[in-house]
């Protein structure tokens, strides 16, 4: 299929630099979507034009430079109504989408597993569903053609009217509340077995994988490495991994997937359960571009979707990554914040000891005397302590050790010190 020529276009109301970050953005997602942009319009104005989201003065310029450019579509970067994108398509004689079809078709390509796919279709569905304006909307049909409607993710050949997509929402959500059971019955789980639990959560494109596969790397981990590429929205399926470090301790590292400006709610919804993850954890590590001019931005965003999704309050450590690009000082640590490399597993081990103290903060040092008949105690500290010394007393073994507080309330009466 030729690559699609497209025109990326968006409203200025507040006359910040957030706007010029969001164009930027906006182009980035459609150049992850395999388009190539050829320019670019904007407009300042006090509010949205109810009818064109654009004034008509300005839609009449996007015309004349969608026909130079010979643009197959024009990207919006606000969300559109049904009636503008229908305005809009009869006035520039092209398609047009807006920001959340862009995402929407991002996720739709990337999804991997089940439980990404159920998600991405329940966004799409329902955020389709008010759009469905008349028949030139042929939903969903996948291959055939050039074009955003009849690609991405979606049924096969079947023109969806409303009763059949609202009968497919119900049956995405039955089938993605069994899925989101099986994630409560595993963090239930995981409770049980006193496994602390970090995720990694930020903006899409911080290096959250890269991190992730740096830890696998540095210390013993259960599970393969997971995805990692210079792309937006590289991860969209959450992948929990075991850590087993030197001394022992054992915590759980989940990876979730990326936020990004204007996530489409829909999208935040549908992701819940995987995003839930991140709600559930002991220990948030906020994963922090900091090479990008517009770092500050994306931890705004970050940390509001966090709100949105159950996520307040909660431990944070901050790692600004990818400081080699920066030009600051790496490696570092101070006070929650780490400065690293993930790609050249810079400031992992800095990372690590900034965990611990949140992670691990349960763990008690103390001496045991374990008498020699009760040689199972022993091993059983042997495997899940640290152990910093060991000496053979006549009444028994004499252990030096850091270990969980249950295990030393269990086995309190062993305790000399």
């Amino acid at each position: 299929m030729d690559q699609l020529k497209g025109i990326v276009a968006g409203v200025n109301l507040d006359n910040g630099d957030d706007f010029a970050y969001s164009m930027e953005e906006l182009k980035n997602l459609a150049e992850a979507c395999g388009i190539d942009v050829r320019g670019e319009l904007t407009q300042n104005l006090p509010r949205i034009h109810s009818a064109l989201y654009m004034g008509t003065g300005k839609v009449e310029e996007l015309k004349s430079l969608a026909e130079y450019e010979e643009a197959d579509v024009v990207i919006f970067d606000g969300e559109l109504s049904p009636s503008q994108i229908r305005n809009l398509e009869k006035e520039l004689d092209c398609e047009v989408i807006d920001r959340t079809m862009l995402i929407l078709d991002i996720f739709g390509r990337r999804a991997k597993t089940k439980e990404a796919q159920l998600q991405v279709e329940m966004a799409r569905l329902q955020y389709m569903l008010p759009r469905l304006v008349g028949t030139y909307i042929a939903l969903g049909r996948q291959g055939g053609g050039s074009g955003f409607k009849n690609r991405g993710a979606g049924e096969t050949k079947l023109e969806l009217d409303r009763r059949k997509i609202e009968t497919k929402i119900a049956y995405l959500r039955k089938e993605l509340a069994k899925i989101s059971e099986q994630r409560t019955v595993q963090r239930k789980q995981r409770k049980k077995n006193n496994m602390p639990v970090a995720a990694l959560v930020g903006y899409t494109n911080a290096g959250k994988s890269t991190v992730m596969n740096a830890m696998l790397q540095t210390y013993e981990g259960g599970g393969s490495e997971v995805f990692e590429k210079d792309m937006l929205f590289a991860t969209l399926d959450t992948s929990v991994r075991s850590i087993t470090l030197p001394d022992k301790k054992e915590f759980l590292l989940a990876d979730t997937v990326g936020f990004v400006n204007k996530l489409p709610h829909h999208l935040v919804k549908a992701f819940r359960s995987t995003l839930e993850e991140a709600a559930a954890a002991d220990l948030l590590i906020h994963v922090i571009d900091v090479s990008s001019p517009q770092y500050q931005t994306m931890i705004d965003i970050t940390e509001k979707t966090l709100v949105d999704i159950g996520a307040k309050d909660m431990p944070v450590i901050y790692a600004y990554n990818k400081a080699d690009l920066a030009g600051i000082d790496y490696p570092g640590a101070a006070g929650n914040s780490v400065y690293l490399s993930a790609k050249e597993r810079a400031g992992i081990l800095e990372l690590t000891e900034v965990m611990k103290s949140h992670l691990f903060k349960d763990y008690v040092r103390c001496e045991l005397l374990i008498p020699y008949d009760e040689g199972e105690v022993v091993s059983y500290f042997n495997e899940q302590a640290t152990i910093f010394e060991t000496a053979y007393e006549e009444e028994g073994t004499k252990l030096t050790i850091e270990c969980h507080r249950s295990d030393y309330e269990k086995y309190k009466s062993f305790v000399v010190k």
